[in-house]
């Protein structure tokens, strides 16, 4: 299964609105992903209570899981949007 180990740039890290976003953007790629803290268990990338309850901040490391014919697709582009200032 790929993996990517990001590092969340969002000053706001997955707190409200960025959350909402990325768990829009996590619904609309081809391959379901997952998300999680390194040593945590993997949560749906598209549920917005999943990700919220998560608590990730800025400057935290996270892991995008993703399985299937677009898996890289799907984790560069929720890749992108973490590293990106939201």
């Amino acid at each position: 299964m790929p993996a990517r180990r990001v590092t969340v740039a969002i000053p706001e890290g997955l707190h409200a609105r960025p959350a909402a976003l990325f768990v829009k953007l996590a619904a609309e790629q081809p391959s379901p992903v997952t998300l999680r803290r390194p040593d945590g268990e993997p949560v749906p990338a598209s549920s917005i209570l999943s990700i919220m309850t998560l608590g990730v901040h800025a400057g935290e490391e996270v892991v995008l899981e993703s399985d299937g014919d677009a898996a890289d697709a799907s984790l560069d582009a929720l890749e992108t949007y973490l590293v990106s200032a939201g």
